[in-house]
């Protein structure tokens, strides 16, 4: 498990400890330009130097970090539903926040690493049957509902917008039937994704949408979260 000490809520630390010299590759032998890049970026992140050397699976960890010690969704005891979850370093940092009275329900297309303290379920939201599924495994209503779903690139971007938007579409539908009254839905999007119109429907539902850019995240990247708070659960 990660360390219990540091800055953030209930000891998780968000931010790493500090920064290491820089490493460049000396050579580039066998490798695509954009791959040599890549690694030599991947060798100089601090959050993927302090995940590894923290325990945590991905440098994902500390957006969820950050998210929660901006908005304080991941409250003791909470139930919460972790989709996209895939390696687990954002359900790492859900069981640590939540802590042992919580219940924590790790989801991901692909076959996932137990991690301690959540159950893992290998179900496709994009299909009914996953949807079902997931809904039977359930015994309550959850308090949160976080997705970091992300579809595989196809380096066409029309339709890797759309396939976002699809996500975060499947991710607000799935809140809509799952969350308490006054749950939290935290949801990745992207600049230029249709986020505007994804958070107008979902003001319908919550009574508090707001987009926030972890420093986690790479300045380069696209990618923001619409934290939804407040859910207004609808009577039939």
């Amino acid at each position: 498990m990660p360390p219990s000490k540091g800055a953030g809520n209930s000891g998780t630390p968000s931010r790493p400890s500090g920064r290491g010299m820089r490493v460049k590759l000396k050579t580039a032998k066998g490798r695509k330009k954009s791959s040599a890049r890549w690694l030599e970026r991947q060798l100089n992140d601090t959050y993927v130097t302090e995940a590894a050397r923290s325990g945590y699976r991905s440098r994902a960890a500390w957006k969820l970090a950050q998210i929660d010690d901006k908005f304080h969704i991941l409250k003791p005891n909470a139930r919460v539903v972790d989709l996209g979850a895939a390696p687990g370093g954002w359900t790492q940092v859900a069981v640590q926040r939540i802590g042992r009275s919580g219940h924590v329900v790790a989801v991901d297309i692909v076959e996932m690493e137990s991690v301690p303290g959540a159950e893992i379920l290998q179900l496709d939201m994009r299909e009914e049957d996953g949807v079902a599924a997931l809904k039977e495994f359930l015994a309550d209503p959850v308090d949160v509902l976080l997705s970091d779903m992300a579809a595989s690139a196809t380096g066409h971007r029309g339709t890797d917008r759309m396939r976002a938007e699809a996500l975060c579409e499947v991710a607000h539908e799935l809140a809509c039937e799952l969350l308490t009254p006054g749950g939290v839905l935290v949801v990745k999007a992207f600049h230029g994704g249709g986020e505007s119109d994804l958070m107008n429907a979902m003001k319908k539902n919550f009574a508090r949408v707001r987009t926030f850019k972890p420093d986690a995240s790479r300045a380069d990247s696209a990618e923001t979260y619409i934290v939804a708070a407040g859910y207004r659960r609808k009577v039939s």
